[in-house]
């Protein structure tokens, strides 16, 4: 096979900011641990391209590497140095025409510098397309990164040797986007993303709650609609009392989700009753999971959904947003509400509380027939189409 790069920017500027690793950099991860043996690794460092040696890829790859499964705690801060020194110790892309450059998280494609560097050394990009959510929900990100998205877009229309992206869904939304541009779309594959391993000890460990509780996982932003949540669980606690469930909410604080935090932090219905989880490990993770009554996936848009796979893999129901992307990934299998029927979850939520019978046992029939994503099926999918990328 022809030699591979593996932009590794998005990752190094997480780990040196000290964040926790997203659902994107958990896929770069994986594809760090697939390719890395035989890539090196890329950097765009102002404005310039550095390429590590295979030594210092490989060394750079194991550092990335090191929080034990790509855990949500985030990269240790000695690591950090070594990520430093190796970024600065990379060279040119001299002699690697015709390599395969995998961009994996979108970072760059708006860059000039990105597009001069491909025509320089006769690089070939694969992109990696995780959503167009900047352009289908703008309401939901930050100001201008719907027209920073477009470039992006347009530019691994435009340039890519190939397209990776994680569900049918997420392909027709750049299908329709190359339609209104007139762009062609370069070939792709539509590879379904897969959870972390099981843990055999967060499945036996004891319940983290005593009492029956849901859980919300991902960052905690406006798309993710913990707002919703939040203002049904104060009301079924007004209503319900001491017998009202918990709410476990996993995951790091984001932008523009003022509301949430005033609710989160202030709101004396859902002191004891909400329990926030910042920082979590992934054996915790799938603990929390592995008990929960169900996994509430309310958001407005995804372009996969890596939670509600987590929860199916760990035998936990979903009520989810009726999206595309869901029904793709897990068809029949959870209860699907619309996300701004409110009621609609707060009425979810109480059935799912029964002890027998009901919505949440017909859920954990249809899921006895639910195969798991896994990695090894996406890499077999990924590894003969980039083969076969010209």
């Amino acid at each position: 096979m022809r030699p591979i790069l593996i932009d590794v920017t998005r990752l190094i500027g997480r780990a040196i900011k000290g964040r926790l690793p997203t659902g994107v950099d958990r896929v770069m991860l994986e594809y760090v641990r697939h390719y890395g043996p035989r890539a090196r690794a890329v950097v765009h460092a102002r404005e310039r391209f550095r390429v590590l040696t295979s030594t210092g890829s490989q060394r750079l790859f194991q550092q990335l590497l090191a929080p034990p499964g790509a855990a949500r705690s985030g990269w240790r801060p000695g690591a950090v140095v070594a990520l430093a020194r190796d970024v600065l110790a990379g060279e040119g892309a001299a002699g690697l025409e015709g390599a395969l450059l995998l961009n994996l998280g979108h970072l760059n494609l708006h860059r000039a510098s990105h597009q001069r560097m491909l025509a320089r050394y006769g690089i070939k990009p694969v992109y990696f397309i995780h959503d167009l959510i900047p352009l289908t929900h703008p309401e939901y990100c930050r100001e201008g990164e719907g027209a920073l998205h477009a470039l992006r877009i347009a530019n691994a229309l435009e340039y890519g040797a190939g397209l990776i992206v994680n569900s049918q869904a997420t392909l027709d939304e750049v299908a329709a986007f190359a339609g209104r541009r007139k762009l062609s779309v370069p070939p792709s594959a539509v590879a379904f993303l897969a959870p972390g391993g099981a843990s055999a000890a967060a499945a036996a460990a004891a319940r983290p709650v005593t009492d029956p509780y849901f859980v919300m996982l991902g960052t905690i932003e406006a798309r993710k609609n913990h707002l919703m949540v939040l203002q049904s669980w104060r009301q079924l606690v007004l209503q319900l009392g001491a017998r009202a469930p918990k709410l476990v909410v996993i995951g790091q604080r984001g932008w523009e989700c003022e509301q949430v935090l005033d609710l989160l932090d202030r709101c004396e219905a859902l002191r004891g009753v909400v329990i926030e989880k910042n920082a979590c490990s992934d054996e915790d993770v799938g603990r929390y999971l592995r008990h929960a009554q169900a996994l509430l996936f309310p958001s407005f848009a995804e372009g996969f959904g890596m939670p509600l796979v987590e929860a199916l893999q760990a035998g936990t129901p979903v009520i989810a947003s009726d999206l595309p992307a869901f029904r793709e990934i897990a068809g029949e299998v959870p209860d699907y509400v619309d996300p701004v029927d409110g009621v609609g979850w707060k009425r979810a939520v109480v059935d799912y509380c029964a002890s027998e019978g009901g919505p949440r046992a017909r859920q954990l029939q249809r899921m006895a027939s639910y195969r798991v994503p896994s990695w090894e099926a996406h890499f077999a999918s990924i590894d003969p189409f980039l083969e076969g990328v010209r």
